[in-house]
């Protein structure tokens, strides 16, 4: 199995693409935007599950398109496991919205991901996965996240639109939709509001990045294979 998961320096992607490599990947992909010393730290984590790691830098958020034309010339060959878990918030009420971030996170949580989908559809495999990290504002009023929320709800509807075009191949696409999860995306704001994070779950905690990483693994694998164009919420029952 080759996987390649964008955002993988640190957090979720990070548990993803090293979860991949315990799996048994043969080579996993770790994208980065600039952080190359956390990128190095996941193929450090990457080889020793016993994969070799591939380090591919791309910024997302100046150019989606060039950017995932970038990613798919930089990884040689074929794919099967592709995961678009990179993503930014653009933490902004309406009265605060302004044309630069909001095409910075339009660019890094939709249009890299669909140009990512087209570059590699002709290369995956028979029988491979998409996997698209969403959020669990999707399905929630996100006044604090609008645009963040608009994108990923777009990407979302991707996974349905497209999942009949791969459908044919084997080939299953579906989004994992996270809900609060302990990583440095919520660094600013969780540790002094950790109780009523947790408090929003029925299971009374704070998500880990391996609890998601759980959910995209089986997706990868062959027990996800009748699974396709779905949201898979992994929010740990948040706001039932």
């Amino acid at each position: 199995m080759y996987a390649l998961v964008t955002g993988a320096s640190r957090g979720i992607g990070r548990a993803i693409a090293v979860g991949l490599a315990a799996d048994g990947a043969a080579k996993v992909g770790i994208h980065y935007a600039t952080n190359r010393a956390a990128a190095e730290h996941t193929a450090e984590l990457v080889t020793r599950a016993g994969a070799e790691p591939v380090l591919i830098e791309a910024p997302l958020d100046g150019d989606g398109v060039a950017a995932a034309r970038r990613i798919a010339e930089e990884w040689d060959g074929d794919l099967d496991v592709l995961v678009n878990n990179a993503g930014i918030n653009g933490n902004q009420p309406l009265g605060e919205i302004d044309e630069a971030t909001y095409r910075r996170v339009i660019e890094v949580n939709l249009t890299a991901p669909l140009f990512l989908v087209q570059e590699f559809a002709p290369r995956l495999r028979d029988g491979g996965r998409v996997i698209n990290i969403s959020t669990g504002y999707t399905r929630v009023a996100a006044p604090t996240h609008p645009v963040y929320a608009a994108a990923k709800s777009a990407l979302n509807n991707l996974g349905l639109a497209f999942a009949p075009v791969f459908g044919a191949r084997g080939i299953t696409i579906n989004a994992v939709m996270p809900g609060i999860v302990d990583t440095d995306i919520n660094a600013d704001w969780l540790p002094d509001n950790r109780a009523s994070a947790a408090a929003l779950s029925v299971f009374n905690r704070v998500g880990t990045v391996e609890d998601i990483a759980l959910v995209v693994r089986h997706l990868a694998s062959d027990a996800g294979r009748w699974v396709t164009g779905q949201v898979i919420d992994a929010t740990g029952g948040a706001r039932l």
